[in-house]
Parts: C-alpha cells; structure tokens; sequence
C-alpha cells in the first residue's frame, strides 16, 4: 500500500475509532443523564404508552389511567377522589413530571424498575403488553377520611402513625388540589397548574411534610422529657421548684401564663395538664441550650425524615439564654412540622421507641406478586420505657381533666397535649391550633395523632388547640381504633 493509501486508511480507522468511542459514550456513561433531561420527550411519551400500575389503599386502587386523544401521549393519570389522596401520591403529569410517590416509585408504576426485569423479559416472548406495578401504602382509608373531614375548608394538616411500626396511617394537607387537571399535555392543563401555583392559599403545598410551624405547648412533652432523661425531676407529681412570676433569664421580662392558672411550684403533671409556660421556660433555662437540643434530636428533630418522600427538617436550634427558655414551650426559633410531632407523640405512646415512618407497605408486580414488603425500622430510642410511661400518665390527665378534654373517646385511653402557637411579628398573626395524640387499647397504641390548624376565619380568642384540633384528633384516633375492632 502507497503511502497516500496508508494515511487515508489510518485517518479513516481513527474517525471509526472515535465513533465507537462516542457511541459507547453516550449510550452507556451519559445514559442515565440524557434519559433524565427535560428535553428528551421520548422517555415521557414511553412512560405514558401504556397504563401505569396504581397507588393502592386499603387494597383498592386511587389512581388510574384513560387513553388521550390527539396527543402523543396515549394514556393520562386520573385520581380517585384526587384533592383526598394527593398530599399522599403527589402528581403526574405529561407535561409537568411528577411528585412524590407518583415519582419515586415511577420504576415501578411505568414497569420500567430492575426489580420487574423478569416480567419485562417474560412479556417478550408471551407477547403481553407491557404493564406497571402496584404500590400497595399503609394509608388507613377512614383515617384520611376523618382528617379531610375535620380540617373542612380551614389550612392545615394532620399525620397519623402507627406508633409500633412507624406506618403512615394518614397524611392531610388542606387546602388541597385535584391532580387530574394537569396530568395532560394541554394549554388547558397548563392554565389550571398556572392558578394553582398563584392561589395565595397554596393548595399544593404539602404542609404536614414540607411546612415548619412553631409547635407551641405541644413541645412540653419534649421538655418534659428532657427533664425527666436529665434527672431534674424524677417524681411528676411532685412541687418543681418555679416561681410565679418566673422572670426570662438576662432580661427584666416575667414569663406569662395563659389566664389565672395555679403554676407556682405547680409538679410536672399539673403544669403539662393546665400547659403552664413559666414551669416549661423555666425547666427549658435550668437544663440549657445543649440537652434540650440533645433531647429534640432524639425525637428527630434537626435532620430531614425521608418517608420515603421527603419531609422538611424540624429545627430546635443552638440560641441564647432567653431564647432558649422560649424554645422549650415551643416558641421563638423553635419550628417543626406536622410529621414531626407525630413521631414525638407515637414514640411516647411506643414506651420511648421511635419508628422510621413510611408510607409504602409493598411494591407489587403486575401480575400482583410481592416484589418488596417493608419491615419497621426503629430509629432510636428518644426516652427510656420508665420515663415515656410518666409522660404518658401527664399526657393522659390532660385528656381526662385537662386542656385536652374534646380528645376523649369513650371506652379508649388517650394522652394528648394541646398548644396555641403564637405567630408574626410581635404576635401580630392569628396563633396556630395544635394538638398531639395518642390513644392506647390491651394491645398497645395503634395510633399516635399531629393536627396543626391555621384557622384565619376565627376570632383570636377562639383559637386553641383543645378547640380546634383536638376534636379532629379525636376522629382520626377514633377510625384507627373502630378498624381495629
């Protein structure tokens, strides 16, 4: 061969050597990149040429497909009941992605996931279509039911858990949104995801996982707790050593007591029953900054909760002296979210035991076939068994005799405690309705209960958690323990 001959050969093996190399490039270490690029609008027609599998509750099925006309698209999500189930399986959306369970579990709703590769294969050579999973929740219909029912048109939420396992049992957020009017590819589905995401009241947000609140009185437990974990009192029916007025540490400010309660020197029991602040900011200042941030984290707070969607951190924070006797009733930088204080009630009615909460109890083939079934997972231990069972017995007094008393279920055991969360600058803002549950059977707890009702409708003095939320409390305990029967 001439030499002429010999360069072209070589230059020629050169561009077919970088051809291979790119192709290999792109079809193999750039794969994933590419496949996820909002450009890439063949990976969304694939997902939605066939039927995705459903979301599942209480064995039946809240979610569905129907086939589009005039769309590349050939099948669109609907809900069951969409504004119901949407805090809890997010949306999907030709157009707009997807959120939540419709996202994280999108392998297996479109089929596509590792785990279904022998259901893929075997549909090849039987010629089946191509079909996508289930995922089956811990979702307690009549729970959820009962949350959307007592919140009723105000903002809000409520989480419900399964103290023993740490199952999601029900997951509110109001108001709500229907996720069926966006799952197209239409300007009309463009319009209505547009005056969703401009509604002042923000429907979309999910504010039991993805909004912090000051947590008010409901936060005593945790102080209470703290105290109790510390040694600064053993004894809960004992005098604790709090003046009335008790002044804010490195101020001239006496801490205030909501209307004309007895809380000098009042015992644990009696301060959590009539929700003392002087004996709560006091404790909060005589245990410091550090074991009450030593003690919230152990009940979760300061670290985000993956449920598995993920859940904003709740924040118990490194401050002052002043501060920090404001933080432990549940005031000033202290913030957390619905979830939050669900997980601090369930592990005091779990005897101490906090439980990694979830929402997915199996993923399922198509043809039904468990692919996945959850195991509970203990996060730690947040107090020892003796101490839990002495928060539990202040808990209960305020439900039998104390703010907590529209909590009361005939025939059940319930510990609850209620909080008014003051809010804005100065105070300036309606209070936040909070409160926190559990209720007990001969079996253990089935169920531990967060509400937090932003209620902008009612008269300043109406606002209380014994009011507000209790009652809704009430109802969704109320359900779980009915289904148990």
């Amino acid at each position: 061969m001439n030499k002429p001959l010999r360069r072209i050969a070589i230059f020629c093996g050169i561009l077919m050597l970088a051809l291979m190399v790119r192709t290999n490039y792109l079809q193999y270490v750039r794969a994933d990149e590419l496949n996820t690029r909002d450009e890439n609008r063949r990976i969304r027609i694939e997902r939605y040429a066939h039927e995705r599998g459903n979301i599942i509750v209480d064995g039946k099925a809240v979610t569905g497909s129907v086939e589009t006309n005039g769309s590349d698209f050939k099948y669109k999500r609907v809900w069951k009941d969409g504004p119901l189930w949407a805090p809890v399986t997010g949306y999907s959306s030709q157009a707009f992605d997807s959120s939540q369970l419709e996202n994280l579990e999108d392998g297996i709703l479109t089929g596509n996931d590792d785990q279904l590769f022998f259901n893929r294969t075997l549909g090849m050579f039987t010629g089946e279509k191509k079909q996508g999973g289930n995922v089956v929740t811990t979702l307690d219909g009549a729970a959820q039911k009962a949350a959307f029912k007592g919140l009723g048109d105000k903002k809000g939420a409520v989480v419900a858990l399964d103290p023993q396992t740490g199952a999601i049992l029900a997951l509110a957020s109001t108001p709500s949104y229907d996720p069926s009017v966006f799952a197209g590819n239409s300007n009309k589905d463009a319009e209505a995801r547009e005056k969703l995401l401009k509604d002042k009241d923000k429907p979309m947000l999910n504010r039991a996982l993805r909004e912090t609140y000051p947590p008010g009185s409901t936060f005593k437990v945790v102080t209470a707790a703290a105290a109790l974990e510390n040694g600064l009192y053993d004894d809960i029916d004992a005098k604790t050593e709090s003046p009335l007025p008790w002044t804010l540490p490195q101020t001239q400010i006496p801490l205030q007591n909501e209307g004309n309660i007895p809380c000098e020197n009042a015992s644990l029991r009696e301060a959590l029953r009539v929700s003392c602040n002087s004996v709560f900011g006091k404790m909060s200042d005589d245990l410091g900054n550090k074991k009450m941030i030593e003690q919230a984290d152990k009940f979760g707070f300061n670290k985000e909760v993956f449920t598995p969607v993920r859940a904003d951190a709740s924040i118990y924070p490194e401050d002052n002296k002043p501060q920090n006797a404001m933080a432990g009733i549940g005031q000033a930088s202290n913030r957390t979210t619905p979830l939050q204080m669900a997980m601090v009630a369930s592990a005091i009615a779990n005897d101490g035991k906090l439980m990694q909460p979830y929402m997915v109890a199996k993923r399922q083939a198509p043809n039904l076939d468990d692919i996945y079934t959850a195991e509970p997972e203990e996060l730690g231990r947040a107090l020892s068994g003796e101490n839990a069972q002495k928060v539990q017995q202040m808990m209960e007094t305020v439900v039998e005799k104390g703010t907590g008393t529209r909590a009361q279920i005939p025939g059940v055991t319930v510990g609850g405690k209620t909080g008014t969360a003051q809010h804005g600058l100065n105070n300036s803002e309606k209070p936040y309705a909070w409160f926190i549950s559990y209720a007990k059977t001969d079996n253990g707890s089935p169920v531990a209960v967060a509400v937090v009702v932003e209620d902008g409708n009612a008269n300043r003095d109406d606002i209380s958690g014994g009011g507000l939320a209790a009652p809704i409390a009430r109802d969704v305990m109320k359900a779980v323990v009915d289904g148990k029967q």
